[in-house]
Formats: structure tokens, sequence, C-alpha cells
């Protein structure tokens, strides 16, 4: 067959395969990948599905991908010959990324494979972690190096990625505002909310510390934590140690279902410590929510200070607390805050990002026909 047989042109509808996590593993790759999805649903010129990292395995071998320390080999048995006979299909591969361990069991043997194929390839790196990442890994540099196109959510990963000499485009998270009402909030009261996963580089032990603080200026105040992880048994632990009141650990909430903790609350905070461009924080944006958040990471980026909300130094819990009184303080504040957030959210719709991911597909894909092109004799 030739290759103008076997590839599309450029002006044909394109089959793009996302590789990523599937919802049942919640997190910001997985909402991103199922939005993304969800937005190319009809449109006549892409064809979007999902090949999931996390695939079930068949009925024999099921139960091992219940076992902690076989899960990641049951997994892996089901998922590299999904990758072959998936990514023959595609036009272009466009693979989700996370950083360590990730990398290796997830995006690499998807790039691997799909290179063997000739595919093209758009890598959407998307952790906080890259800067350590990608300074002990030389495997991972050199499969960023080699891919079409990397493409990153915020600044902050473009200039990481610049540092070590590898070129990307940035292309934001999108935000559903349909998804997530706004609402004017004229007077706060001191209802908190956090959606970040329980675990260690989300800090939420500072959160913690800090509502203690604020609880002590204001005794009805309520924290509700959106999210699960590995620090539940002892950030538990901790608010009965601080004789915390009106803290609820809501557990994981599935995204069609999320906006309703938002919609309850009437301030929005995160404090982790390592951060890329968190979605959690737009979502707040569009829901009329006024955010405190640390300065870690690409938060910069899309939060600038006394802008679109107030930032504090990373594991400062007074620094946070003050900032959630100023604004309890401050209902003016709030309100200005809140009304260049929303604005800010434009950029992240579909309609202003789906161009952009178009054209990043169509740019891999000639780049590709390109390279096959037969020479002609002069």
């Amino acid at each position: 067959m030739s290759v103008s047989q076997a590839t599309p042109s450029i002006s044909s509808r394109l089959h793009v395969v996302l590789v990523a996590p599937s919802l049942s593993i919640l997190g910001g790759q997985a909402v991103q990948a199922d939005r993304l999805l969800r937005a190319w649903e009809g449109d006549a010129e892409i064809t979007a599905s999902l090949l999931a990292v996390n695939p079930e395995a068949p009925r024999p071998i099921r139960a091992l991908q219940r076992l902690k320390y076989v899960r990641t080999v049951a997994t892996q048995l089901v998922y590299w010959p999904t990758l072959v006979r998936r990514l023959r299909q595609a036009d272009v591969v466009h693979v989700f990324s996370a950083s360590y361990s990730s990398f290796l069991l997830a995006p690499w043997p998807a790039v691997k494979i799909a290179r063997l194929l000739g595919k093209p390839v758009v890598m959407n790196y998307r952790s906080g972690e890259a800067p350590d990442h990608l300074a002990r890994s030389r495997l991972a540099r050199r499969t960023l190096e080699r891919v079409d196109l990397n493409v990153v959510p915020s600044r902050f990963l473009h200039d990481v990625f610049a540092g070590f000499g590898i070129s990307s485009r940035i292309i934001p998270n999108v935000v559903d505002l349909e998804g997530f009402p706004f609402r004017e909030r004229r007077r706060l009261r001191p209802r908190l909310v956090s959606t970040r996963n329980l675990e260690p580089l989300y800090n939420v032990e500072c959160t913690l510390l800090a509502f203690a603080l604020v609880q002590n200026r204001h005794p009805d105040a309520t924290l509700t934590l959106i999210g699960g992880g590995s620090e539940e048994s002892r950030l538990r632990t901790l608010a009965r140690k601080l004789r915390l009141r009106g803290v609820t650990f809501a557990g994981r909430v599935p995204p069609t279902e999320i906006w309703r903790a938002y919609a309850d609350a009437d301030i929005y905070v995160q404090t982790p410590n390592i951060d890329n461009m968190p979605t959690s924080v737009l979502e707040a944006y569009a829901s009329g929510l006024p955010v405190v958040a640390t300065a870690a990471g690409g938060v910069p980026a899309i939060l600038t200070d006394g802008e679109h909300g107030l930032l504090v130094p990373p594991d400062d819990h007074e620094a946070v607390a003050a900032a959630v009184l100023k604004l309890l303080d401050d209902p003016a504040l709030a309100s200005r805050l809140t009304a260049t957030a929303r604005a800010r959210c434009e950029s992240c719709t579909w309609a202003a990002v789906r161009q952009l991911w178009l054209d990043a597909y169509r740019s891999v894909l000639e780049r590709t026909l390109g390279m096959r092109a037969p020479v002609t004799a002069p």
C-alpha cells in the first residue's frame, strides 16, 4: 500500500488516540482527557478516542489488579498489547504524561510503540514535578526531545523544558464554564473548600493548620476536603488533634458532581508545595470563589496576587490563614478578585483552545507526511 493510501491527507478528518488515565483514576490528567474527548464529540475535523493507561484486565487475571504488589504487572500485561492494536488505527497519538515511575509505565511505552508504527506523537506533559524529574532522568529528557511535539499547559512548564533545551508549545487546560455556574457572593461566609487529593505534594496539612487559625476567629467556620489519597488517615488524626470542628472529608467526587462543592462554599483554598496549572483553580474562578493559593510551581502563571486571588508562600499556614481572614474582612476585595478571575477563564474555554489543539495535531501529521513523501527526480 502506498503512503498516500496508508495515511490521511491533511484536510481529512483525523483520528486522534488519547493515551491517558480513565476517570477510574480521579486526577488532573483523567479530567482533562475526558474533557477533550467530550469536546471533540461530533466535531467535523477530529475523531478522538481514549486508550486508557489503566485498562481493566480480562477476567482470568482481573483479580491480580486488586493485589498491591502485582497490580502493575497485571496492568502492563494488558496495556502493551492494547497499545499495539489501538495505535495502528491512529493518525495522531496524543500522550498524557506525569513524572517518575508513571512516566516509565504509561507515556514511555506509548511513545515507543507509536514510533515503531510510524505514528506522530504529541506529548502532553503535565507534572509540577518536572524540574526534579527531568534533572534526574536522562531517559525522560531523550524521550521528550524526540517526540514530534511537546505540549504543556503552563508557562511554568514551558520554561522548565526550555531550561533543559527541550522545545514545547503552551495549550492551557480546558474549563467548562457551563459546568461550573458563576455565583456572586456579596457576603462571604467562612465556608472553605479544597479539592486537591490527599497526597504529600499537595500539603493539605497546611490547609488544616490554617483552618485552625481561621476557626479561632470564626468559630462557625467549616472546611470541606474533596479528594482521597495516602495521607487521609494522618490528616484525619491531625484534625482530631487540633480539635477542629466542621471539617468534612468528602472523599473522591466524580467530575460531573464536583461543581456542587464549589457552589456550596465561599472561599477556595489550596496549599500545594509542588504544582503545575491546577484545573481546580480555574474551576474555582468559574464558580465565583475567591482563591487563596500557595505560589507553587505554575500557580503564579494563572493567579496574579491581588488580581485573580491571593498568593502566599508555600508551607506557610499563618500566611494562608491571614489571606482567608483578609477576604472575610473585605468583601469588596473578594468581589473584585472573583470578577477578574472569571474573565481569566475565557482563555481556557473550548472555544479558545480548540484551534490550538487542531493546529498541534495537523502540524505533527504534516511533518510526518512530509518525511514520507517520495522524492521526485528532476
